[in-house]
């Protein structure tokens, strides 16, 4: 083959596929071409393409210290924060969300989330991907609602991917918590590693600066010259042209100003980024709103790290962090980010048409315990030292629901007392999925994805969209 100068085509594929995940060719072919033959955009209830920003709370915040306080139950569960009014008369959320309880007009908290997945994997699997198995696994056996979405989204041509992970969310631990599975990695986010609020932060794969290398890139459109040797093995089925389209959007990252600019958070004012924070999590959420204003439908941001205190998440057992220190610790930065994503929504016009999710796994033990410290640091206490915490709850946990058109301003379903159980329009992740599929206009009952074995498999097993959060209901 001969060899070109400046990018060659390894050099190419290497930073322009980087971001799509591990790829193998044969994998490529088949899923394009299944796509291809799926009618995949058919499966659309409507022709306005909403969209999704899910920000996932990884380790499962608690729901007491945030959405659900319970400041008159007894000693050995309420923790010392109390709840404050919202502007919504008869709403009441934590003390240490001051900044999201003066917009609770445009937000809805359901209370009343419950599932059996009682591990960070279970629980993950089942809020994500519908899995009602309360074991956890390695890896996940279905798909997640955000890759089957990119999925019955596929199809047309874009600058940009359809599917963003903004601090990805896929795994805890050792465990793959959110994944394609029998999509393939085709339908995997492009990932988005780093803390954008640095100086110094850029997204590989977007954007080539170097406007020679653009030339060159151009010059080369559809890499036929590289390609002619693989097509004498390849049959006359359309594949190529498959390829070629993959080939092409991965070039639209290195050429379309519109790629570039979409991930590109300098062009932001500087109050605008004051006003979301200047930490990973407000910026993780400014790239977001920038991304889905680009026209990217999925995204996803998880918020972990640094900001959650020693242990990097909202796991807070008494052995990880003192719960209540760990949680007023993150409320600030959480509270700054989410609420500015809130408000831009709305400001920007865009509340019709994305849908933003806030949850984690699950909720955390109303009663709090008391364990010994296996190390000290931010919101922990010296190693050997006993400090309160609060486990795994799956039996209740919140989530909050902001613009989709959605009823806003509400509270659906309730908890007893002590924030144990749901006393009031119990709702399970197939539910929760149901109202996602609802939003973005797939008509999930009746969508069947073949798995592994060819067998078709519902994207929706059981479960029916929340109607309170229906303007209609």
């Amino acid at each position: 083959m001969r060899r070109s100068r400046g990018l060659g085509r390894r050099e190419f594929l290497r930073i322009g596929l980087g971001g799509f995940a591990s790829l193998s060719l044969p994998n490529l072919l088949r899923l394009r071409a299944e796509a291809a033959e799926s009618g995949a955009e058919g499966h659309l209830a409507n022709e306005e393409k909403t969209a999704v920003i899910l920000v996932w709370l990884r380790g499962g915040a608690s729901h007491l210290e945030t959405f659900d306080p319970k400041p008159d139950a007894p000693a050995e569960f309420r923790g010392p924060f109390g709840a404050i009014p919202t502007n919504v008369p008869g709403i009441h959320i934590s003390e240490l969300l001051p900044r999201l309880s003066q917009i609770a007009d445009k937000y809805a908290l359901l209370r009343s989330v419950a599932h059996t997945g009682g591990g960070h994997p279970a629980g993950s699997l089942q809020v994500l991907g519908g899995d009602p198995d309360a074991a956890d696994k390695l890896t996940p056996r279905y798909p997640d609602w955000m890759s089957i979405a990119h999925y019955l989204r596929s199809g047309r041509p874009r600058n940009i991917p359809n599917y963003v992970a903004v601090n990805p969310v896929d795994r805890y631990d050792s465990f793959t918590i959110a994944g394609s599975t029998y999509l393939g990695p085709t339908y995997e986010p492009f990932r988005v590693i780093g803390d954008p609020s640095q100086p110094n932060f850029e997204v590989p794969n977007i954007g080539l600066k170097d406007e020679s290398q653009k030339q060159r890139l151009r010059e080369r459109v559809g890499l036929r010259q590289s390609l002619d040797q693989m097509q004498h093995t390849i049959d006359a089925s359309g594949m190529m042209e498959a390829v070629d389209q993959f080939e092409a959007q991965a070039m639209n990252l290195l050429i379309s100003p519109e790629a570039s600019e979409a991930f590109d958070l300098s062009r932001e004012p500087d109050d605008v980024r004051d006003r979301y924070g200047r930490h990973a999590w407000g910026q993780q959420c400014l790239m977001a709103r920038r991304l889905v204003e680009a026209g990217v439908e999925i995204i996803t941001t998880e918020f972990d790290g640094p900001l959650c205190g020693r242990v990097a998440n909202w796991d807070d057992h008494a052995v990880n962090h003192h719960v209540f220190e760990a949680n007023q610790y993150r409320a600030p930065f959480f509270d700054q980010a989410v609420s500015a994503l809130i408000e831009d929504i709305y400001q920007r016009g865009l509340d019709r048409r994305v849908l933003v999710v806030v949850t984690g796994e699950f909720g955390r033990t109303p009663r709090i315990s008391y364990v010994a410290s296996s190390g000290g640091g931010v919101a922990s206490a010296a190693a050997g030292v006993v400090q309160p915490g609060r486990d795994h709850w799956p039996r209740a946990n919140s989530m909050l629901f902001a613009g989709g058109g959605i009823h806003t301003g509400q509270v659906i379903g309730a908890t007893d007392a002590r924030g144990e159980d749901p006393i009031r329009r119990r709702v399970g992740p197939q539910d929760f999925l149901a109202t996602i599929y609802r939003h973005l206009g797939f008509d999930a009952a009746n969508i069947a994805i073949p798995d592994f074995s060819g067998r078709p498999t519902p994207i929706l097993r059981d479960g029916q969209p929340i109607p309170e959060l229906s303007r209609q209901s």
